[in-house]
């Protein structure tokens, strides 16, 4: 009578373990598909890249639904940078957002008047701002709307945009 009742609870632990096997592959999959479609799924449904700038108003960069493109800077920007109780030494290393090859190719073209705006910018700011998250967000915009601006007017295009900073150091 015994031996029976091994077998019945034998049979039970497998079953039991076999559900757990199922609803383990069931949920690694929604994750799994969860992952991708939130890696992987477009926000903007139309395409369409709009870049909006600090004034508030949308200008477009690119009429395409071009992907992001990045071009680097050849070297980092270095330079002082005064401040109230002593001057610093700031190094800046940078990448240009554009949208398209062509536009890529564009920048690549003016890389020289795009380092000289960027160094201008640059030199106008203070070590004491530039300590705070706010201080770099806004020269950030400001290098951001210098190098399309003077983009536009040597291109008739923005070509820019957005003004990326990879590396920060302050000393």
């Amino acid at each position: 009578m015994a031996e029976p009742e091994l077998t019945a609870e034998e049979g039970g632990k497998k079953k039991s373990k076999l559900v757990l096997i199922i609803i383990a592959v069931v949920v690694l999959a929604g994750g799994g598909a969860g992952a991708y479609f939130f890696l992987f799924a477009s926000d903007d449904p139309s395409g369409a890249a709009v870049q909006t700038s600090s004034g508030g108003s949308s200008a477009p960069v690119s009429e395409s639904g071009d992907k992001a493109l990045y071009v680097a800077m050849p070297r980092p920007f270095q330079f002082n940078a005064p401040g109230i109780t002593r001057e610093r030494l700031v190094q800046i290393e940078v990448q240009l957002m554009v949208r398209g090859p062509d536009n890529e190719e564009l920048a690549k073209r003016h890389i020289p008047m795009i380092e000289g705006t960027l160094l201008r910018v640059f030199s106008s700011a203070n070590a004491d701002d530039l300590v705070t998250e706010s201080g770099k967000t806004e020269l950030r915009d400001k290098s951001t709307s210098q190098v399309r601006q003077v983009m536009n007017d040597l291109e008739k295009n923005p070509v820019i945009e957005e003004v990326l900073f990879t590396g920060f150091v302050i000393q």
